[in-house]
């Protein structure tokens, strides 16, 4: 079995809005990804310029900013094989003209600002970003009686 990676999967406040939450983790569960953490939050600008830091500098820094504080929003951690390149291959491109029919966005997103969903994009920003959004006494380890279905034996 390839190691276990946890991952960042936010549904951002469009996907809430639009009633798109359970749509968006329901293809998460069915690919094989456990939930290990899940929280409906409203996010305040102190969170949301320390989770957007890296584009600080950028010009549309401020509409990250003001888009992910506009409403509640649901944070989760997903665990799974190569957890990280699969949420990102299912979420699809940024830009959700150039995302594939059968991702989130290919299939939900019109627009670039509200694009659904966010997902880390490696395992040191998966680990900085877990660690921004949920205290460690909130992400759960447990067994699943479908993961010997779904995951690979040890050995």
């Amino acid at each position: 079995m390839a190691d276990l990676q946890r991952t960042l999967l936010l549904v951002k406040p469009d996907g809430v809005q639009r009633l798109l939450v359970g749509r968006v983790l329901t293809r998460f569960e069915e690919r094989g990804l456990k939930l290990v953490g899940l929280k409906l939050v409203r996010v305040d600008r102190a969170l949301a310029e320390q989770h957007y830091a890296v584009h600080r500098e950028k010009p549309f820094f401020k509409g990250l900013v003001d888009f992910i504080t506009s409403g509640p929003l649901v944070a989760a951690v997903l665990e799974g094989p190569n957890a990280i390149n699969i949420v990102r291959a299912m979420n699809g491109a940024t830009r959700p003209h150039e995302a594939a029919p059968g991702s989130i966005r290919g299939d939900f997103a019109v627009e670039t600002s509200q694009n659904l969903v966010h997902a880390s994009d490696s395992p040191e920003t998966a680990a900085a970003e877990i660690a921004l959004w949920f205290k460690a006494e909130e992400l759960l380890a447990y067994e699943r009686e479908v993961d010997r279905w779904v995951l690979a034996p040890e050995g």
